[in-house]
């Protein structure tokens, strides 16, 4: 499994866990809303650093972002599984043909 695998895992196992015991839970408890206004937060922070040029600050803050765009995911019951097939429909295809296909 790979860690980005074991993340969605853990954050699935948090769903239904205790708020007081874990930040995932206490996130997925206070509603989809708040999980994606928290990453808009962390994907301010990664834009910020990415600006600054601080490599590993950066490093941080996309890790921080992938975090939270799993539990965002989450919170609306969209699995990572799912993300992945539709990355693989979209493989091959190029970005300003996806991009047009969707306008």
């Amino acid at each position: 499994m790979t860690p980005l695998e074991t993340l969605a895992a853990t954050i699935l196992a948090r769903k239904g866990a205790d708020p007081d015991r874990s930040w995932t839970a206490k996130l997925l408890a206070r509603g989809p809303e708040k999980c994606a206004e928290k990453f808009g937060e962390e994907a301010v922070e990664a834009i910020i650093e990415a600006v600054k040029g601080d490599r590993g600050r950066l490093t941080a803050e996309a890790a921080d972002v992938l975090y939270h765009l799993l539990v965002m995911c989450a919170a609306r019951d969209v699995a990572l599984d799912d993300i992945l097939a539709e990355l693989a429909r979209r493989e091959g295809t190029s970005g300003l043909a996806e991009k047009a296909a969707r306008d």
